[in-house]
């Protein structure tokens, strides 16, 4: 890691938090702060479990989280 502040160490998050603002903040008015807490953690539910993502092959964070898992648990039983 690098000095405080550096974007480029936590540029996953940072990008997660770039896609959230730009598909809820910006696009919408919320009457309160519930609707959008409601609205954020609909979204970081599709995000981790419907949203499929290309470098994934195709899975959902959640999804390819259990295929790592598999394949670690395989290959500790194979060596």
């Amino acid at each position: 890691m690098s000095k405080k502040g550096n974007c480029l160490d936590n540029a996953i998050i940072e990008n997660f938090f770039g896609v959230l603002k730009s598909m809820l903040f910006y696009l919408k008015k919320y009457n309160s702060i519930l609707d959008l807490t409601n609205e954020i953690k609909e979204y970081i539910k599709y995000y981790n479990n419907e949203r499929l993502r290309i470098n994934l092959n195709g899975m959902s964070l959640v999804e390819y989280r259990a295929h790592y898992i598999k394949k670690i648990a395989y290959l500790r039983t194979t060596f």
